[in-house]
């Protein structure tokens, strides 16, 4: 469903293609367009394609709340914002440059936490997942019922979302960032071990072949003809996982597994867009910066 990394490819020209291959290809699309087309229709007879009531005037709104974050409030804010009641009583008075100062501090903790989650989580999933993929490969040749359980386990593991492994995992070992970082690994171990497994696929196994010959274990093999042979797109799909987890696990603070989830569950459940606003805008930053850095990294090792 998700983590597909970008590893180059020569791209197939139509022109290039058999008419065989091209009635295929038609006929793929002619079928997808087909099933999104009763998907629609559907979803259009049992009324589930409605925008609900003023939509426009809802948009509009949410719109206008969300063009100014709430972080503006640390220079703009009133500080001496008064809440009163019906008959004009003073409830209270707060100072929204201190309230708004605070939140940028728990929002900065929040944002460090989502970062291990996805670190940790992402680190865990690449060691897991790469002992499954050495065993799916078909190229290796390991035993067929090895080969089987293994890409059972990281078809499963593809299958099964991010989110139902933390609220199975939130059930036991509890709240808090454990759980992210085991639901981060278990889910992303299948899509390791998938693209461990079709980049060994793509080796060419003479060289392979000519080391097993010289007497090597299975270690040696691995380390001298497979490991720098897929390397590159070893590490490629590494950081694009890396950076997936990053968004990913922004969601998993909504079943208790901390980080920007919490604030985000907590400001839509108050339908406070402006912090909304300031939180989702963290997310693009920290995505931002860490993709720069990924291409950084890649320029230089690949």
């Amino acid at each position: 469903m998700k983590h597909t990394p970008a590893i180059e490819s020569t791209p197939l020209s139509l022109t290039s293609q058999t008419p065989d291959n091209r009635g295929r290809l038609g006929l793929m699309v002619l079928a997808y367009l087909a099933i999104s087309a009763v998907c629609l229709y559907t979803l259009a007879q049992s009324g589930d394609l409605s925008m609900g009531r003023q939509p426009w005037d809802n948009l509009i709104k949410t719109f206008g709340e969300f063009s100014y974050p709430s972080f503006l409030d640390v220079w703009f804010g009133p500080t001496d914002l008064q809440y009163r009641a019906v008959d004009g009583r003073v409830l209270r008075t707060d100072n929204a440059q201190a309230r708004e100062i605070e939140f940028l501090a728990g929002l900065a903790r929040g944002a460090w936490t989502t970062f291990q989650i996805a670190t940790l989580g992402t680190m865990l999933a690449a060691l897991l997942g790469l002992p499954l993929g050495l065993v799916a490969a078909k190229n290796l040749n390991a035993p067929k019922p090895l080969a089987l359980l293994a890409r059972a386990i990281l078809d499963t593991s593809r299958a099964v979302h991010t989110l139902i492994f933390g609220l199975i995992l939130v059930g036991i070992v509890g709240l808090g960032p454990t759980a992210g970082i085991l639901a981060i690994a278990l889910h992303s171990m299948g899509t390791y071990g998938k693209f461990y497994a079709e980049s060994i696929e793509t080796l060419d196994m003479g060289a392979v072949d000519s080391v097993r010959a010289t007497g090597a274990t299975p270690s040696q093999v691995f380390f001298n003809a497979v490991l720098p042979a897929v390397l590159p797109q070893f590490i490629s799909s590494h950081l694009y996982i890396w950076e997936f987890n990053i968004r990913d696990s922004t969601i998993l603070g909504l079943i208790g597994a901390g980080g920007l989830g919490l604030l985000i569950s907590e400001a839509t459940s108050l339908f406070q867009w402006d912090r909304l606003a300031t939180i989702l805008l963290v997310v693009v930053v920290l995505v931002t910066a860490f993709d720069a850095a990924s291409r950084r990294i890649r320029q230089h090792l690949l």
